[in-house]
């Protein structure tokens, strides 16, 4: 008998399946409010010191707004994913607790890469980070659409695996310039906003 056989069906199951859906927003929820706690001024400034103060901060602000865009764009695909799930058994739910346990990461990483944006081991952090994120995301949908627990055609899902691996790719790809100019390698991540995986699954099923 297939997995999908074997599966509780949503229908039918809707309480155990919102629970490991509102499990999930609340973990997404919290890393992208721990974000905002890796901010903080000194207390007691000296008048007319604040705004250098804010300045010191602004590496932390930067890894603060690429980390926030980046929970908020992996809880949308996430949530789309989960809205087209048919049916759940034990290794969806493992799968998706081992993709939640790198997205809560992603607020130290965030952290590290803030405070310490200019050196190596603080990219490097940061892109092995999100690239498990990723692939680990793909791994799950993958596996889900294997097994016939999704309703997600055929094309869609080959367009998302596509932005997957070109996501990823650009990740892996940072670190090892970030041994040589962790400023360049920090600089590839804006290639991200370039998104030409539309085109590409275009040529690949033409």
């Amino acid at each position: 008998m297939g997995r999908a056989q074997e599966a509780k069906r949503r229908d039918g199951n809707e309480i155990e399946f919102s629970r490991i859906v509102a499990f999930s927003d609340g973990v997404f929820a919290v890393a992208i409010t721990l974000l905002a706690l890796n901010l903080s001024i000194d207390t007691n400034l000296p008048k007319g010191e604040l705004g250098q103060a804010i300045w010191d901060q602004r590496e932390n602000f930067l890894a603060y707004a690429i980390s926030f865009a980046v929970i908020g764009r992996f809880w949308l695909v996430h949530h789309r994913f989960f809205g087209e799930v048919t049916a759940f058994d034990g290794r969806l739910i493992s799968l998706n607790m081992l993709y939640l346990a790198f997205i809560v990461l992603i607020p130290f990483g965030s952290q590290v890469l803030g405070e310490y944006g200019g050196q190596t081991t603080a990219v490097v952090v940061y892109a092995v980070n999100l690239s498990a994120c990723v692939l680990v995301g793909l791994w799950m949908v993958a596996d889900a659409h294997r097994a016939g627990l999704t309703s997600i055609d055929a094309e869609a899902h080959r367009e998302n695996r596509i932005r997957s691996i070109y996501i990823a790719s650009v990740f892996l790809a940072s670190i090892p310039v970030a041994f040589v100019l962790p400023t360049v390698a920090q600089l590839m991540w804006l290639v991200l906003f370039f998104d030409p995986t539309s085109r590409i699954a275009e040529r690949t099923a033409a």
